[in-house]
């Protein structure tokens, strides 16, 4: 058996995992789809499950449609095979969705999803209703990628499965920092490791490792942040014409929240840029340390993630975003300070 049970805290969910095994008899078609601007997580689980198809399943064509991928993840074999576009009718056997927490968040994929044969979705953020036919949402995972690797045979994972699935993990988890990392997270990531891939380089090609015009950005942003809500959160804004002076793209934002977070004694880190694509549209990157709830935040605009790094995407004027998401923020922070 080339997919494995995990151990599943009840019936329901064995029943649930036998129901996706048995989707993929007869398949001829798949298309495997992430969420919106994807992350490492979600470029990891997508294409370590295309790598696991082909190399088990050579039968199954297997298409992997995404939006752009960041360029810190394109250490991941394959990556040059993934469609961008959304133009054609094609329509697939079977729908695979990946750290997607609703439809909504499939974006250009949603046409596919809608025709396809049947449908599963493998996610771990604790917000998904379970909206496709077959659903494995696994809320105390620190990762789809944790997910996925959890069902697959070990013995059939490939080197360039592994480089995916375990940039997922460490995408998620901050490279283990972060309060979703379980012993299990641990356990899942030492069996990929096993498989002889450069974790050591992985780690710096995603997380350290940046272009100098990163790093021209990385320290703007910092120049810029400033402490708000009595020094208890750390803010940076950045508006478009600024981006276009830097010549920034989205992806060369990457690790500026994460670097924000670390601030010494903030509570709360929030990044919120405009989007190189659509005009007066935003996109908030949020991160706390301890106790707020960032996922509900995200929530009250429609987006998601998880209690300690979440974010959304918002049309309108900056600052009423701004100060509605800080509101918000500073009800949990005095909540938390009188208890």
């Amino acid at each position: 058996m080339l997919f494995v049970q995990m151990k599943e805290k009840n019936m329901k969910e064995k029943r649930t995992m036998n129901n996706i095994l048995s989707c993929l008899e007869g398949v001829r078609t798949v298309i495997i789809a992430g969420h919106t601007r994807p992350d490492g997580d979600c470029v990891g689980a997508c294409m370590g499950l295309w790598h696991y198809l082909r190399d088990n399943y050579p039968e199954i064509e297997a298409d992997v449609r995404l939006e752009p991928v960041p360029e810190s993840y394109k250490v991941i074999a394959g990556v040059e095979q993934i469609i961008g576009s959304y133009e054609d009718d094609k329509v697939y056997d079977l729908f695979i969705a990946l750290d997607a927490s609703d439809k909504g968040r499939l974006a250009g994929a949603q046409k596919y999803f809608d025709t396809a044969k049947h449908r599963i979705c493998i996610d771990h953020h604790i917000s998904n209703p379970g909206y496709a036919d077959e659903n494995m949402i696994v809320s105390d995972a620190s990762s789809t990628c944790e997910v996925l690797t959890g069902l697959m045979a070990m013995e059939a994972i490939s080197y360039d499965a592994a480089v995916a699935l375990y940039i997922g993990i460490i995408c998620d988890t901050g490279v283990f920092k972060y309060s979703n990392t379980s012993r299990h997270t641990m356990d899942m990531a030492g069996c990929l490791m096993e498989k002889g891939i450069p974790y050591s380089d992985l780690i710096d090609d995603v997380f350290y490792r940046k272009s100098y015009k990163q790093n021209k950005i990385l320290g703007y942003a910092l120049q810029k942040c400033r402490l708000v809500l009595d020094n208890r959160m750390i803010v940076c804004v950045l508006e478009r014409p600024e981006l276009d002076r830097l010549g920034a793209g989205h992806g060369d934002l990457e690790g500026i929240i994460d670097q924000l977070r670390l601030t010494r004694d903030i509570e709360v880190a929030l990044l919120a840029s405009a989007s190189d694509t659509e005009a007066n549209t935003y996109k908030f990157s949020m991160r706390s340390n301890h106790f707020v709830d960032v996922a509900a935040v995200a929530g009250k605009f429609g987006g998601g993630g998880h209690v300690r790094a979440a974010g959304f995407s918002a049309v309108g004027d900056i600052n009423e975003i701004y100060h509605t998401a800080e509101a918000l923020i500073k009800e949990q922070l005095d909540t938390c300070t009188m208890e």
